[in-house]
């Protein structure tokens, strides 16, 4: 059966993968206690059948680990591909990310073994990891850096995104892209900002990026620009408080340029900072720059 059959009510879905130490456990008993049904470790190859079964509508979390006995990165992109088109199913995939060194620190604390690694130290085992899963991360739908964070703060962090009820907030991601590698899965509102001078053409600004204020400055030069800005503010404003009425808990906008650099960069920061201003809970994330800088 495919996961396009799944019939029935709306069921909430949250796939939680990440590197090995991160804090998968801490995240997923985060779920469990704010009223998530929980199933770590589930092979992939039952999750589609997991789904075409339903359920009572009560939200469901799944932990993925690279140690699961049928786990592969292009078998899990297909299924990630495959719920963005399911009716009744509102799914993201939650990835949670950790800097190598911090990783390393919290094996050695542990002093167990790297399951990619048995026979090699830790540290080829959590580089190996962290290659294997960069497609998945590219496709995740909600990223969460606990390089810094205590499991008491993840914790909290996780309860602030997922939190069910009325007094739960609304999460808001902002994010930026490059369009040579597509639009992100799972955006509900996009922004096409190449209209914009390209800093890529300035000598100077072209290794730096749009969190640069010399960047910024250039990309708001542009006569077109604060009225473009006051725009999507105004809509944003508009939206945000109907959404949330509305009962949805999270909201994703991207802003996507050609290379992924400067303009949309610029408008991610900037947008991310107003809305911040105006009480919203916004999470910001750079994907190309990601990339390019190993996310490490």
């Amino acid at each position: 059966m495919n996961m396009h059959e799944a019939a029935g009510s709306s069921q909430r879905l949250i796939l939680i993968t990440g590197p090995s130490g991160a804090g998968r456990s801490t995240a997923i008993k985060a779920l469990e206690d704010i009223g998530y049904e929980v199933i770590d470790n589930l092979p992939i190859s039952f999750l589609e059948r997991l789904l075409a079964e339903g359920g009572d509508g009560k939200p469901l979390a799944i932990g993925l680990d690279v140690r699961n006995r049928d786990f592969s990165v292009s078998g899990l992109i297909e299924v990630i591909d495959g719920l963005t088109d399911t009716r009744g199913l509102d799914a993201d995939v939650l990835y949670l990310d950790c800097s190598l060194d911090h990783l390393q620190r919290r094996f050695s604390q542990t002093r167990r073994r790297h399951p990619l690694a048995p026979a090699e130290t830790v540290q080829e085992g959590i580089k190996r990891e962290i290659d294997l899963l960069a497609p998945i991360r590219a496709r995740a739908d909600i990223l969460i850096d606990t390089t810094e964070m205590t499991p008491h703060h993840l914790r909290e962090e996780v309860e602030r995104w997922f939190a069910e009820g009325e007094s739960a907030e609304m999460a808001i991601s902002i994010q930026s892209f490059s369009y040579k590698r597509g639009v992100p899965r799972g955006v509900d509102m996009v922004f096409d900002v190449r209209f914009l001078t390209n800093p890529y053409w300035s000598e100077p600004l072209r290794s730096l990026d749009g969190r640069d204020e010399k960047v910024r400055s250039y990309v708001q030069g542009d006569q077109r620009f604060a009225s473009f800005f006051d725009k999507v503010m105004g809509l944003a404003l508009l939206l945000l408080p109907a959404y949330r009425e509305e009962g949805k808990k999270h909201l994703s906008i991207a802003f996507g340029c050609t290379g992924g650099q400067h303009r949309s960069v610029t408008m991610a920061e900037l947008l991310s900072k107003a809305l911040a201003e105006h009480s919203w809970r916004v999470s910001i994330r750079h994907r190309e720059l990601e990339r390019r800088n190993g996310a490490h």
